[in-house]
């Protein structure tokens, strides 16, 4: 029976291979037969420039695939005719030029710079951390990195030239998979007819992570590396070591990082220029109307706000951007760059506002921070303990940690209701019950009502 059934599996490709979801696959426009762009020679992102696909075989027959023509430089989908009418997209040839073109206030109106030894939990939990902080070294900042000499092939020879990565075209500004060694290869070809960006590369588990230590202060504030349980049922959140590889004129348009987290980067070797936006509740709305309009590929964010501030980091910066600030990059000259998120406990209830508004925007599971919700359920036992030990002690808690607490009891007490009205299950208290069990307690939210009710 087990033979017969697979025989009736339907096969594919000149590899004769099942369907297999993960592998990106191309019909002939001939044969209609299906083939894996790996098979023959076909990446993802080319895919989108063909016009009629002939496989191997038909191609023999019929000739080479036939191409898509271009009639515009300005728009993601360029087969469309430029008539003047059509407004520019983000991301294209047109749109880099342009951005090259403006000008912007510059970002020392509003970020700190400081050297690596004073840039301490300490100093941040007196003063907050509401505004970029750029380090011009990196003396005193407990991060270890690859020499300036490091190149993107050693990027494959330590991570593996197999490894499928995400890589965005960024004229489409879109997403597509690709082996690291491909990437490589047209990284090093100095003939690039497109401009393709890496920024989500992370390699906490592959032989790279070795060469790689984060910021003393993004560790000592990470909630992952202080509160996330050894014998959690969730697997830990690899977030922390990421490798960013863009061409010169590879765009990010504006974003906030995943769940509200702080970002560290630091330039290698290149440079790469960041527009950054304050989070303000004005400058929050405007992003959530703008991020879900179909529109939004069409329109600048930088000119709907009141000032969006230029910031160049240039080869040996490292720069750190807080909580909700939304802000675009361009890498201005090819770049080889690190950097890594951090949720932590000094700016809470901007994380939490982010989480929601990425919930109100139906943003996929992908390009969240994964257990988010379920890192909140740990961060919270372990501020009861240290919220309990404060008052055993007879000291008052920061105010920084009053007002997140609260803003966390509001989140656990709205999910809890929803998962009660939606599933009759709470899954949050699933959570808690396996992240408590070591001590037999469950937590409850009558434990931080004797704090703040």
């Amino acid at each position: 029976m087990a033979t017969a059934a697979a025989a009736a599996t339907p096969v594919y490709c000149v590899c004769r291979e099942p369907y297999d979801v993960s592998r990106f696959m191309i019909e002939c426009d001939i044969c209609k037969d299906w083939f894996h762009g790996s098979c023959v020679g076909v990446e993802e992102h080319h895919a989108v420039d063909i016009d009629l696909y002939h496989c191997p075989n038909c191609a023999v027959l019929h000739g080479p695939s036939l191409m898509k023509k271009r009639r515009n430089w300005h728009r993601h989908d360029y087969t469309e005719l430029d008539d003047g009418s059509k407004p520019v997209q983000a991301g294209t040839r047109t749109f880099v030029k342009q951005l090259r073109a403006r000008s912007f206030p510059s970002a020392d109106e509003v970020i700190l710079k400081m050297h690596g030894s004073q840039l301490t939990q300490r100093y941040l939990e007196k003063h907050g951390f509401d505004v970029p902080i750029m380090v011009p070294k990196l003396d005193g900042l407990g991060l270890r990195l690859p020499p300036p000499t490091f190149s993107v092939l050693d990027v494959e020879r330590y991570v593996g030239g197999d490894k499928v990565i995400d890589v965005i075209d960024v004229a489409r500004q879109a997403d597509s998979k690709m082996k690291l060694h491909n990437y490589i290869k047209y990284f090093t070809n100095p003939d690039r007819p497109k401009v393709l960006n890496v920024i989500s590369l992370e390699f906490s588990d592959t032989k790279m992570s070795e060469l790689v230590e984060v910021p003393d202060i993004a560790r000592k504030l990470s909630w992952v590396e202080n509160y996330w349980p050894d014998d959690s049922v969730f697997p830990k959140p690899f977030v922390q070591k990421y490798c960013l590889m863009g061409v010169q004129d590879s765009y990010t348009d504006f974003h906030i990082d995943f769940g509200g987290t702080s970002v560290w980067y630091h330039v290698l070797w290149g440079e790469k220029i960041f527009y950054l936006i304050k989070p303000t509740d004005e400058n929050l709305a405007l992003y959530e109307s703008w991020s879900s309009s179909v529109t939004q590929s069409e329109v600048y964010f930088g000119d709907k706000v009141d000032k969006c501030y230029k910031c160049v980091v240039k080869q040996g910066h490292t720069l750190f951007v807080p909580t909700g600030w939304i802000h675009a990059v361009l890498t201005s000259q090819d770049c080889m760059a690190f950097g890594g998120n951090f949720l932590h406990n000094l700016n809470i209830g901007m994380q939490l506002r982010c989480y929601e508004m990425e919930k109100r925007l139906k943003t996929p599971d992908l390009f969240k921070f994964p257990f988010f919700e379920a890192i909140c359920w740990f961060v919270a036992k372990n501020l009861l303990e240290t919220l309990k030990e404060l008052r055993e002690d007879g000291f008052q808690p920061p105010s920084y940690l009053v007002q997140g607490v609260k803003a966390l009891l509001t989140a656990l007490k709205l999910w809890m209701k929803k998962e009660v009205s939606t599933s009759g299950f709470v899954c949050c208290f699933g959570c808690t019950l396996a992240l408590c069990r070591s001590n037999r307690r469950f937590l409850s939210l009558s434990y931080f009502r004797l704090f703040f009710c």
